[in-house]
């Protein structure tokens, strides 16, 4: 429950780094940028899943990491996240692949787990051991999946929410486009606004990471990349820009979710890198969100990791991953 005086805003999931949670926040008014709501953590979370172990790759370092969150056709809550740190991918390949879990309500603890979802297809381009931070949204009676491949942003469909086929280009693989060979393209997520999809996702050419923007009307044509968000106090270092996910709370009001630390180094973060914290941003244009010098648009930090804003019966909530917990 928010302060008094506060408006509500959200109410919250959290996930994995080790464990997945739901919590409760609140909107306070003023902050950083006059006369604009700052989102307030205010409540206790609950965890949803963990760090499992039931899988034919399950290593002792394996972790939990980029998620999505949604409800499928029979109404249950459907949970993919990647898993790193694993023997997926076989030698020489990057470790990653797509859990599941399932749950019957939001609100529920401790959801069911229902073993791997997705791995990579190198038959279709896409890199051994290489899917990163799945999303899912839905249009209609079908739900699109998009996902990286560590190289590529790739989209698959369903029509009950729950198995999905991927969509295969032209030239016979699953990559719709990227920024490049080197640069690991992924974290997308997408957002519907003035007739068109927004899709953000990240990337780190030259070792910077930065905020990527690309609009869609179909799924199948895409406009060219702009930078929205680079630098400023999250700095310009590869993992400065992780997991961008943008909420629109009135039809001019955008807010970009921007993590730049995973977790506690003493838990288990692969990248030593400090408590996990987002930095939270407002805009009027959801095409900008600061470069380089951030201070018209930032409002405040929170001690979350890869957050993810859910929007259920008039509710928001919002998932985010905690510290790394050994595999169970």
């Amino acid at each position: 429950m928010a302060a008094s005086g506060r408006i509500r805003w959200v109410s919250a999931c959290a996930v994995i780094s080790g464990t997945i949670l739901i919590l409760s926040v609140g909107i306070g008014a003023g902050g950083a940028i006059p006369n604009v709501p700052v989102p307030q953590i205010d409540g206790t979370w609950w965890q949803v899943a963990g760090n499992p172990i039931d899988h034919k790759y399950a290593t002792k370092k394996q972790e939990p990491v980029d998620f999505a969150v949604w409800q499928a056709a029979d109404g249950s809550w459907q949970l993919w996240s990647c898993i790193r740190g694993t023997t997926a991918g076989g030698k020489g390949g990057l470790t990653r692949f797509f859990y599941r879990w399932e749950g019957k309500r939001l609100t529920d603890p401790n959801w069911t787990h229902m073993g791997i979802a997705m791995e990579a297809d190198p038959s279709l381009g896409e890199t051994p051991g290489g899917l990163q931070a799945p999303h899912v949204v839905r249009l209609d009676d079908t739900w699109h999946l998009f996902y990286g491949d560590w190289v590529n942003i790739c989209h698959a469909t369903s029509t009950d929410g729950k198995s999905f086929t991927r969509v295969v280009q032209p030239n016979g693989k699953t990559g719709m486009f990227s920024e490049g060979p080197a640069v690991n393209t992924r974290d997308i997520m997408l957002l519907p606004h003035d007739g068109r999809w927004y899709a953000y996702y990240t990337c780190h050419p030259n070792n910077q990471g930065m905020v990527c923007l690309r609009t869609t009307a179909d799924f199948r044509t895409w406009s060219d990349s702009t930078v929205v968000a680079f630098g400023g106090q999250a700095s310009t270092g590869p993992w400065s820009a992780e997991c961008p996910h943008v909420v629109k709370l009135r039809d001019h009001s955008f807010y970009l979710f921007r993590t730049q630390s995973y977790g506690n180094p003493e838990k288990g973060d692969i990248r030593k890198r400090g408590p996990a914290k987002t930095s939270i941003y407002h805009s009027t244009d959801p095409a900008m969100f600061g470069i380089n010098q951030d201070e018209r648009y930032l409002l405040c930090t929170l001690p979350v990791a890869a957050p993810e804003i859910i929007l259920h019966e008039g509710r928001y909530y919002i998932a985010a991953s905690t510290a790394a917990s050994p595999p169970a």
